[in-house]
């Protein structure tokens, strides 16, 4: 199934079903998930750790490193939706509801082609 074709909710589901089938919600809890996202998200940037964009770029073209990425990408991903099944969350109205915000943080006329952290208009922002 693809991103075409999958749902949120039913992944949300199949993870749901899967934590429950090793009865694994006594761990679920946000603080052990967010710990576990973190890791994760650790986990896929070790994969780049002193590579040079270029050199990135040119390791995801390596079918063995490229699998390994996305496995530590879905990892970080499982967690999420856990975090969004342990808090009862609905992740689309979350993720619209932050989409909002930043469009207003973020006018495009201003921000276009800029990174925060990078110019000094973003200094003492938050996030």
């Amino acid at each position: 199934m693809s991103d075409e074709t999958t749902t949120l909710a039913q992944l949300r589901r199949q993870i749901a079903h899967f934590v429950a089938a090793r009865a694994w919600e006594t761990y679920h809890t946000p603080k052990n998930l967010s710990v576990a996202i973190a890791i994760e998200a650790a986990e896929l940037m070790e994969h780049f750790l002193w590579l040079s964009p270029e050199q990135a770029a040119a390791a995801m073209e390596d079918p063995r490193r490229r699998a390994a990425v996305v496995d530590e990408l879905a990892d970080v991903l499982i967690y999420a939706l856990s975090m969004a099944n342990a808090l009862g969350t609905d992740v689309s109205e979350a993720v619209r509801t932050k989409l909002a915000r930043n469009e207003q943080r973020f006018p495009p006329d201003q921000w276009r082609g800029r990174a925060r952290g990078v110019d000094d208009a973003s200094v003492g922002t938050t996030g």
